[in-house]
């Protein structure tokens, strides 16, 4: 039932096939907004027949357009205010002249339709444009996170990215495999803060990193062209006058070889260390922390990045999350525990310690525990190597 004008977003669907998805009272598809003010203008015009002139509740029919402006289309508001002033016109004229309510009333509902078709206007003008500003901000998101290919690099992977329900901005988890002729390198990482900063330092990383990672050889050299990067960027931004001056990001770097099977190389700048799981429980790799990306210049003598070798047992499978889920919030204010919540669940199913069961377990687990009020944008990212997997790849894009 809606006819207000369509435009086409930027995921090829029109708003108002959009919209129409969000609005509520929908089954099957149709919506079903329309029933609730007909059920009420139908009610009133009975109760105002069937009683006496001592009770008319007829001018109260202008409660009718206002309430279809709250959950109908423009169109549908519209044609709820005539036809309400149409039955208002019937029924008072039933009544003996000195019953009737007469002109006042007439002026109320018909003013009242008016400003209930324009509040409906203004409502469905404001979710259109929120349903844009979706658009692009999942356009974004997808245009910084390509979709993986499954087994991309010789690697089992699953991934999942849950927006926080707290901020309509867009913020700056990272994550990316790439394939090369010295293995499979994989980056999960979150920049500090929100908005188009965060995304334009995330998408300048992944664009080092996917060519560092396939071109060096060396998982330390590939680490240094990341810290470099998000250097440039701060003192870009600094001499054009922006706020990202001072913008850091967290990661993970892995380096899986075919030379080294039963292995992994860690790079950790200020992250949380990888969770390796598997039937055998849950532990956190030892591969110590840097400075994150952007402050090496806070510590001129740290030195190189040097990866630490982390042994790897057959099947165990590495997790890396966002901040988004250690700070996840139940209503008590406690945080969600992840090493407890996962090594519950292996312990009682050992097959979740699968890639794709073991993201999943976690989504659910942290929006169980958050009640789906994420404060801030959360990825959860698994990764496991598989014995005999080939890692050496001569082409990735």
């Amino acid at each position: 039932m809606r006819r207000a004008r369509s435009r086409v977003s930027l995921r090829g669907v029109t708003d108002d096939e959009d919209l129409g998805r969000q609005l509520p009272l929908r089954i099957r598809g149709w919506s079903v907004a329309w029933v609730a003010p007909l059920l009420l203008l139908v009610g009133i015009a009975v109760i105002d027949y069937n009683t006496t002139e001592r009770f008319r509740i007829i001018s109260w029919i202008v409660l009718v357009p206002g309430t279809a402006a709250a959950i109908c289309a423009v169109w549908t508001t519209a044609a709820f205010a005539m036809v309400s002033l149409a039955v208002y016109v019937v029924l008072d004229s039933t009544w003996p002249g000195e019953y009737q309510a007469g002109l006042p009333d007439f002026i109320l509902i018909a003013v009242g339709g008016v400003l209930a078709t324009l509040a409906c206007a203004v409502r469905v003008r404001g979710e259109q444009r929120m349903l844009r500003m979706r658009d692009i901000v999942d356009t974004t998101r997808r245009t910084v996170l390509r979709r993986l290919p499954p087994n991309w690099g010789g690697l089992e992977h699953a991934e999942e990215y849950l927006a926080a329900e707290t901020d309509a901005r867009v913020g700056g988890d990272f994550y990316d495999i790439q394939p090369g002729p010295y293995g499979a390198r994989v980056l999960v990482g979150d920049v500090q803060g929100k908005g188009l900063g965060a995304v334009e330092a995330a998408a300048g990383l992944l664009g080092t990193f996917r060519e560092a990672a396939y071109h060096e050889p060396d998982l330390a050299t590939v680490a240094a062209h990341l810290e470099v990067r998000l250097l440039r960027h701060r003192y870009r931004s600094a001499a054009l006058g922006g706020d990202d001056g001072d913008r850091f990001a967290t990661a993970v770097l892995l380096g899986f070889s075919g030379e080294a099977p039963g292995t992994v190389e860690v790079v950790n700048f200020g992250h949380e260390p990888p969770l390796a799981v598997c039937s055998g429980g849950v532990r956190r790799l030892p591969c110590g922390t840097r400075l994150p990306l952007g402050l090496a210049d806070l510590s001129p003598g740290i030195g190189p990045p040097v990866p630490v070798r982390v042994r790897l047992a057959p099947e165990e499978t590495l997790l890396l999350t966002t901040d988004g889920v250690t700070e996840a919030r139940d209503g008590h204010g406690a945080f969600y525990d992840l090493v407890a919540d996962v090594s519950r669940a292996v312990a009682a199913d050992p097959g979740v310690a699968a890639p794709p069961r073991l993201v999943a377990h976690v989504r659910d687990n942290v929006l169980r525990h958050s009640r789906g009020l994420l404060d801030d944008d959360t990825t959860i990212f698994a990764v496991r190597c598989p014995e005999g997997a080939a890692l050496e790849q001569t082409l990735g894009v």
